[in-house]
């Protein structure tokens, strides 16, 4: 028999009965609500549940990220009780409490929310992405809550200060086992920030200060979350507490500093984790501003084909990173994987017969059998000083950082012409770009066409989250601006993302990369010689079968790797 939702949205007319039926099939396989069944098999949005229980039942429709909740009234309901019925408590007077829900025609859950609580209930309608989103932020996970429970403890305290003692040991070990107890405050605060970042697979913490607030945000599968907004009390004593594991001058706020951390935390099944954290910090109007980037080694990945590479694609790459001499280029924005790309390439290559040399700033991970240079600019340590002293250790194979000015590329070449395979990165919006930047950098034409062998561009992007993905309808004048061409429309099922609980509800879990890689063949060396401009470079390269960003895009779209919002963030149309 059809549960009391199901009953409902027939009487709407908004699901017929073959789809009811098929959806509570799903829903007794999956063990999920009825109305998630109906959301996940593509016959309805949760949008629309939460509209047609408005209109039958006649309670409002709220959307949750507009309430600010009190802790008091979060204390009423457990997270379990929370999570388990998805219910929110959003408001208390006297002895009514408004409890969003995403069934309030369960009658079980009222009855058992107004048991443990002793109040009357108020249901009002939110939909279950918005009930989830609040719970997490409100409740949290079982390590931001003791985060919170922390700061709950320093403001009952007689002395809210820090008591901050130098630590002069290189391995800052954070370890949320039971031996912290004895630790300040501010200490445990700042430690169990961190190990919540890391479980959660962030790759950087932000401590930013305001007029009236200090904030903390993860960034998790490239886009940042806030996670807590703490009193501006705690900025002081929070962002001395960083710079002090990340060895920098407390004293010196006025300046941009960098640091480092590395941190051993155990993990919730026992087992221990290194991950080594790179640290900045900026003076900004309100106070000094401080981001953690997590380097997490276990986050590598060191195999070519889990990068995201097209099949042609990656044969060109394997192809240039295993000839003798010449310089590979990967090109992109601050944060697209580059340097994960570096690193598989020479690892790939790395055997017991080669001399690899590296120069990097900062040095991210350590890899065996590599000798890895840090860069120092303030001690004349620069990538082309390291460049000059590599030619002189013999290497079969240098790593570039970065080629950030003419000197850089210019020894480069040189090391690329005298039988060296370099490989390094630079800042451009595509491939065919990158030749033009070497131009404008004063680099001969002659000596670019003689050294460049292969231009990587490349985008970090989302995964769809492979339980909840659900289709996504398009109009086909939609799909062809988009860049696909009429004859692949037929049979094409494009996904979208969908919500569940492996993927905290955001329809997204861990990122891929998109790559447009153009080999530097004759034509395009004839083109180079001739001063072209980037826009006829790339035409050529198309023609010669490149695949560009967007059209990289479009094969993820295809097979369900990624949704039409991701690819269209990251890339522009191919205007050829």
């Amino acid at each position: 028999m059809a549960s009391n939702l199901g009953e409902l949205l027939l009487r709407e007319k908004i699901v017929s009965v073959d789809q009811l039926k098929s959806a509570l099939e799903f829903q007794k396989k999956n063990s999920l609500p009825v109305g998630t069944s109906l959301v996940q098999l593509g016959y309805l949005t949760e949008e629309d549940i939460a509209q047609a229980l408005s209109r039958q039942l006649g309670y409002p429709y709220i959307d949750l990220d507009q309430f600010d909740v009190y802790p008091e009234v979060i204390s009423l309901i457990p997270v379990d009780a929370a999570k388990k019925h998805m219910v929110m408590p959003i408001h208390r007077i006297r002895s009514f409490l408004t409890l969003a829900m995403v069934d309030p025609t369960d009658l079980e859950i009222i009855e058992d929310i107004r048991f443990r609580t002793g109040l009357s209930i108020q249901p009002v309608i939110a939909s279950e992405t918005g009930v989830v989103n609040a719970i997490n932020k409100y409740y949290g996970t079982a390590d931001s809550i003791r985060v919170k429970k922390i700061i709950e403890d320093i403001a009952l305290a007689d002395d809210g200060r820090v008591n901050i003692v130098e630590d002069e040991k290189e391995d800052n070990v954070l370890d949320n086992m039971d031996s912290e107890a004895d630790e300040a405050p501010i200490i445990k605060l700042v430690n169990q920030t961190f190990i919540d970042a890391i479980k959660r697979g962030a790759s950087d913490v932000h401590f930013e200060p305001y007029e009236t607030s200090f904030r903390v945000r993860y960034r998790m599968d490239g886009d940042l979350y806030e996670i807590v907004s703490l009193p501006l009390k705690y900025r002081s004593p929070v962002i001395s507490r960083v710079k002090i594991l990340s060895n920098m001058d407390i004293a010196e706020k006025r300046l941009p500093q960098d640091g480092r951390i590395k941190m051993r935390i155990r993990l919730d099944n026992g087992k221990k984790k290194e991950v080594d954290m790179r640290v900045s910090s900026i003076p900004t109007l309100w106070g000094e501003k401080i981001v953690a980037r997590i380097l997490d080694k276990e986050m590598l990945k060191l195999d070519l084909t889990q990068l995201g590479f097209e099949e042609e694609s990656l044969v060109a790459f394997q192809d240039a990173i295993h000839k003798p001499w010449g310089i590979v280029l990967v090109t992109g924005p601050t944060g697209s994987g580059k340097t994960n790309t570096l690193y598989s390439a020479v690892s790939t290559i790395n055997t017991p017969d080669m001399n690899i040399l590296t120069a990097e700033d900062p040095v991210e991970f350590n890899v065996p059998g590599i000798n890895q240079v840090q860069i120092k600019e303030e001690i004349g340590l620069t990538f082309a000083t390291c460049l000059r002293s590599f030619l002189r250790q013999d290497p079969d194979i240098m790593l570039v950082g970065e080629m950030r000015d003419q000197e850089t590329v210019d020894i480069a070449i040189k090391a690329a012409l005298t039988g060296h395979l370099v490989f390094s990165t630079i800042h451009t919006n595509d491939a065919a770009s990158s030749i033009v930047r070497m131009v404008n950098m004063n680099i001969e034409p002659f000596l670019i066409a003689d050294s460049l062998m292969l231009v990587v561009a490349q985008r970090l992007i989302r995964r769809l989250c492979k339980k909840c993905a659900q289709p996504h309808a398009l109009p086909e004048a939609a799909l062809l601006e988009m860049g696909y061409q009429k004859s692949e429309l037929k049979g094409l099922q494009i996904m979208k993302p969908g919500s569940c609980e492996a993927c905290n509800r955001t329809g997204y879990k861990g990122r891929t990369a998109l790559f447009e890689v153009m080999k530097i063949d004759d034509d395009i060396r004839a083109m180079i010689l001739t001063r072209a401009q980037s826009r006829e470079i790339k035409k050529k390269a198309i023609e010669k079968g490149m695949l560009t960003l967007r059209r990289s895009g479009l094969v993820k779209i295809k097979t369900g790797v990624t949704s039409v919002e991701e690819v269209l963030r990251e890339t522009v149309r191919d205007e050829i």
